[in-house]
């Protein structure tokens, strides 16, 4: 590991940038996606887990569904660490600063029956979309436009996901109760 550091920008802070949105509206809307990140990334990890972890008679389809999930997740987290470097801010990235960023909670490293892990991913794919919306309307508000598209755009897969947890959470099976025991 190198031993020389220069740092070129503080974490937490934000620098004046390209896009010409005014430094105050950049430093509310970047607070707010290093939010979003941080949810996201919380978010990412409680999949993965389960994609590890999941068991029993519809174990494939239900190990390829995480996977596709936790991706999705991981594609719009990227977009939004993009986006608060091009507002000129840093993203939030170490773990546990994602940690305690987020205003969702991971559910613990104890393995979970499968329908209880989903129940907790959509309680917080629904906590993330209400907090989407909300950075959403301030991206808005302040006129920052093309991150509200960005986000808009993030926001469709998320719901689109968590409709699908949804369903899978339906108590409707083609699987035999005797194959569950």
């Amino acid at each position: 590991m190198s031993t020389q550091k220069t740092v070129r920008q503080s974490a937490d802070t934000v620098e004046e940038n390209e896009l010409r949105l005014e430094q105050d509206k950049a430093e509310q809307i970047v607070d707010a996606l290093n939010t979003e990140l941080a949810n996201s990334y919380v978010l990412y990890h409680q999949l993965k887990k389960h994609h590890w972890v999941v068991e029993g008679a519809e174990f494939l389809p239900l190990h390829e569904f995480l996977e596709e999930s936790y991706e999705h997740v991981e594609e719009g987290a990227d977009e939004i660490a993009e986006r608060a470097q091009a507002l000129g801010g840093v993203p939030v990235s170490g773990p546990s600063n994602q940690e305690e960023r987020a205003t969702v909670e991971f559910e613990g490293e104890d393995v979970l029956d499968i329908r209880s892990a989903f129940e907790n991913d959509l309680e917080m794919y629904g906590d993330i979309i209400e907090s989407m919306r909300d950075s959403i309307e301030l991206a808005e508000n302040l006129g920052d436009y093309a991150t509200a598209e960005i986000l808009r755009d993030i926001l469709v897969t998320l719901e689109d996901d968590g409709h699908h947890f949804e369903h899978y959470l339906e108590d409707d099976s083609l699987v035999l109760e005797e194959a569950t025991h």
